[in-house]
């Protein structure tokens, strides 16, 4: 198990910061850093040259973004038709296509993505420890919102989309031998219900089992993001180990953003990874418990006007806290 930064400036400075504070993975990349100007997609050249820029730092390069964001009516994002469902996704998932089998040819072991239409869903910030602010979310505030441009995307359309893509992705992953690694829909919302008309499948645990199901393979996998799935629960300070075992065991998280919240469903804030509703220790004994050895993330971190707008002060301290976490748990 190790700790990775998450960075989309992944400059010698970043690197050399990493490498100070006992990182030596990397998750992401910014798009100008390997698909050229004009392009949809990344080259074997562009992928390669940036990959090996990373390990020039004796970093390892995990995971890289695939371009398939987030989609809403302000931000197109890329690959929008993909979630959208028209049929300009054929043309996307080739590309997409196309870049897992180059990032298998590099030898990048994992690519994360998201399948959403209303990326990460903030409803404002509010203090915490030290005067930092953090994010909040509370349902009732945004439960009226109209809908989007995209109408009403209820969630029989939602999983045809998601399966679409799967069907035609997977298998290329598969052959690749590159994990693809799906981050949940934060933040959760009623299902059936939705929020501005679209309906978060991916956003309950009984969304994410189906997922999952969709297809066999062990390239198929999560970005288990903690956090996000504390968001789904009721009382995460109880449920959420059940739900790590459940997914560890079955081999199906290739990747872990590891944060902590307070509250729970439809209403939370996060939190210092510290000082939360989660026993974090008793989380990272559950992933090693269940075999889970790969990377965790620092997320979301606090923001502090102390600190750069990436967060490296923050970014650091919860690097060490994990790293300490990983130590004791390898160590008993």
């Amino acid at each position: 198990m190790n700790v990775a930064f998450q960075m989309s400036d992944i400059s010698s400075d970043n690197l050399k910061f990493a490498r100070q504070v006992g990182v030596d993975h990397i998750v992401g990349m910014k798009t100008s850093d390997v698909i050229p100007e004009g392009m949809s997609r990344w080259t074997h050249e562009s992928l390669s040259r940036f990959n090996d820029f990373v390990a020039s730092h004796d970093i390892k390069l995990q995971v890289v973004p695939l371009p398939l964001r987030k989609w809403n009516p302000q931000t197109p994002g890329d690959s929008p038709n993909i979630m959208l469902g028209t049929p300009e996704r054929d043309r996307e998932i080739d590309n997409i296509c196309e870049c897992v089998r180059i990032a298998g040819e590099v030898g990048i072991p994992c690519l994360k993505y998201n399948l959403t239409l209303l990326g990460v869903l903030t409803t404002g910030r509010t203090p915490a420890r030290g005067d930092v602010t953090v994010r909040a979310f509370d349902y009732d505030l945004i439960k009226d919102a109209p809908m989007t441009s995209a109408g009403r995307v209820d969630a029989e359309m939602m999983w045809e989309r998601i399966t679409y893509f799967l069907d035609r992705v997977i298998p290329v992953a598969e052959s690749s031998g590159v994990r693809m690694a799906c981050h949940q829909h934060d933040a959760p919302v009623p299902p059936g219900i939705g929020v501005m008309g679209v309906d978060r499948v991916l956003g309950n645990v009984a969304g994410l089992k189906r997922f999952i199901d969709i297809a066999s393979s062990p390239y198929h996998t999560l970005n288990f993001c903690q956090g996000t799935v504390s968001e789904m629960l009721e009382n995460p300070g109880e449920e959420i180990f059940d739900v790590i075992r459940y997914f560890a065991e079955r081999n199906r998280i290739s990747m872990v953003h590891f944060r902590n919240i307070r509250g729970g469903f439809l209403k939370f804030e996060e939190a210092y990874i510290d000082d939360g509703e989660v026993d974090m220790w008793k989380a990272m004994k559950v992933y090693k418990e269940a075999g889970y050895d790969g990377i965790f993330c620092p997320d979301h971190v606090p923001k502090s006007d102390q600190d750069t707008p990436w967060g490296h002060r923050q970014r650091a301290y919860t690097a060490g806290y994990i790293k300490a976490l990983i130590k004791a748990a390898e160590n008993p």
